[in-house]
């Protein structure tokens, strides 16, 4: 028995980090979120350049459509390739034929030097958060479908939070943020208070005890991988919807992972609730939810039935009317080659991590 859906949303995605698999072990053990984020993440930032981009993306991508997944709202950051980074991730994407909507996500902590750096609220914007708006911008205006990014409010000067905000209001588009992630970045809303729309993505929100506009994105696998806490989403009158902040694309486990975490919370969460959050997310990639997945198991539209049921995985995924696979195989596009060309990417970025 088998039924069919849309194609899903991973409303927030890392697409570079399909790469960090393997990766060499960090210069020292990370001890709490920032270091986390110094001593892993910040340095796979500094490492990547335009191949790795590109082919990072592709292999998230291939790895999303054939876990049903046929759209991706993207954040990224790369300082020392910001230029044309977001044509490499479009790119990437289109290889495969999987939607994308990409961000550069600017940020003041990186110096001159390339070194990482405090930054205070009221300091000047940085050149490469500049750099970074104008990529947005540039994309944007050339055509892309693109949102403007924002790292975080803690990584960010004031300047520099309310130039990307206004960048977004005269492009028509809304802003991707990281928001109370963890407790270096608990002044989030005051912080953005003011720029904030209703078209925003407010990611984590973790530690968010203010309401802010805009829809918040949901990583439960994330928050529980990294030790921030339970971000609680029912607690908001906000549109909810789920992401993985770049551990892959599979939204049918994401969403398990929400209803247990719900349900390890309060004993009254419903896997409806978590549900809704799934399917939320349509209302970003409207035309996703035109797609056809067809899948192995026959109750893809019940929340008490896919809840419980590991293992589900798409046959046939159509994009636009175009079948991309069939029978769990791609068709229109070398799932082989593109693994071999990540690999060898890898290889690149892990030696340079490595030295």
């Amino acid at each position: 028995m088998t039924a069919t859906t849309g194609g899903l949303v991973c409303a927030h995605h890392h697409l570079y980090s399909a790469l960090a698999r393997g990766m060499p072990a960090p210069p020292a053990t990370p001890h709490d979120f920032l270091s986390v984020l110094q001593q892993i993440w910040w340095r796979l930032d500094a490492a990547l350049d335009l191949d790795i981009i590109f082919w990072s993306a592709a292999l998230g991508a291939a790895e999303a459509v054939l876990s049903g997944t046929t759209a991706i709202i993207d954040h990224h950051e790369s300082p020392n390739a910001i230029e044309g980074s977001l044509d490499a991730i479009a790119a990437g994407c289109a290889l495969v034929g999987v939607r994308v909507i990409p961000s550069y996500g600017v940020t003041d902590r990186w110096s001159a030097k390339g070194t990482i750096t405090d930054v205070g609220p009221d300091g000047k914007m940085s050149d490469g958060a500049r750099r970074g708006l104008a990529e947005c911008e540039r994309f944007i205006t050339a055509g892309g479908r693109a949102m403007v990014g924002i790292h975080a409010s803690f990584t960010c000067t004031n300047e520099t939070i309310a130039a990307a905000a206004d960048l977004a209001r005269r492009l028509g588009v809304g802003v991707h943020v990281h928001v109370a992630e963890g407790p270096d970045d608990t002044g989030a809303a005051a912080r953005l208070a003011g720029h904030v729309d209703d078209n925003w993505l407010l990611v984590h929100c973790v530690g968010l005890d203010d309401d802010l506009p805009g829809t918040i994105v949901h990583n439960p696998r994330s928050n529980m991988n990294n030790a921030v806490g339970y971000a609680q989403p029912s607690r908001f009158a906000n549109r909810v919807v789920l992401g993985t902040d770049g551990i892959g694309a599979d939204m049918p486990e994401e969403f398990r992972l929400a209803y247990v975490a719900g349900r390890n919370h309060d004993l009254a969460f419903s896997p409806d609730q978590a549900y809704a959050w799934l399917a939320n997310a349509w209302e970003l990639v409207p035309e996703a939810r035109l797609d056809t997945v067809t899948w192995n198991y026959d109750h893809m539209d019940s929340a008490w039935h896919l809840a419980f049921t590991p293992g589900t995985r798409p046959l046939d995924v159509a994009i636009e009317g175009r079948q991309v696979v069939k029978d769990g195989r791609p068709l229109t596009f070398d799932i082989d080659e593109i693994r071999r060309k990540a690999a060898e990417q890898a290889t690149r970025l892990h030696e340079r991590l490595a030295a």
